[in-house]
This record gives structure tokens, C-alpha cells and sequence, in this order.
């Protein structure tokens, strides 16, 4: 369940077992604080047309904003650089609905 929302801001759903309280959980709402970075991948399929494990694509930079939930969190970023157009078509949810 991850898509981009807009240009700048990226929803990203969490493993099921993460809560907010966790050590993982925790590491993502604070990141920034932490010194660390979170960075953005993503690939079009699993796999390519000779049924090997697809490329990622790096999109950029990512800081938390806001979460909702728990196991799973549902965790909204904010890009630091705006997704490139060509790919935001392809991230966007409601593009495939």
C-alpha cells in the first residue's frame, strides 16, 4: 500500500507487526533527530522481462511528516526534491484505481 500522494509527498505502509512504540516505529517518526536519512526506491515490477529481479530507481530523499495507525503504520513522507514527472504517474494510486 505505497503510492505517491502528490509530487512531494510519498505514503508508505510499514511491515504489519510495526507499531508506533517500537524501536522501528520510533526510528522512523525520528529520524531526523537520530542523524539518519531515508531514501526512496522503487521499480515498476518485481521482475524484468528475463524474469530476473527488476532494477530500483532511486527517487530521492524522504522526511517523516505524519503517520496514522498502527501494525501496520501508515507513514506520510515528504520529498525533499519533487518526484520526477515521469515517474509520479506510475507511484500514484489513484492513477491505477
Amino acid at each position: 500500500n505505497d503510492y505517491s500522494v502528490n509530487e512531494s509527498m510519498f505514503h508508505w505502509q510499514s511491515q504489519s507487526t510495526t507499531s508506533v512504540e517500537s524501536p522501528t516505529g520510533q526510528r522512523y517518526i525520528n529520524h531526523r533527530a537520530q542523524g539518519s536519512k531515508v531514501m526512496l526506491f522503487v521499480r515498476e515490477s518485481n521482475y524484468n522481462e528475463f524474469k530476473k529481479a527488476a532494477n530500483f530507481t532511486f527517487l530521492g530523499y524522504m522526511d517523516y511528516m505524519k503517520h496514522e495507525g498502527s501494525r501496520p503504520m501508515n507513514i506520510y513522507w515528504h520529498m525533499e526534491e519533487p518526484i520526477p514527472a515521469k515517474f509520479l504517474k506510475q507511484t500514484n494510486r489513484m492513477v491505477a484505481e
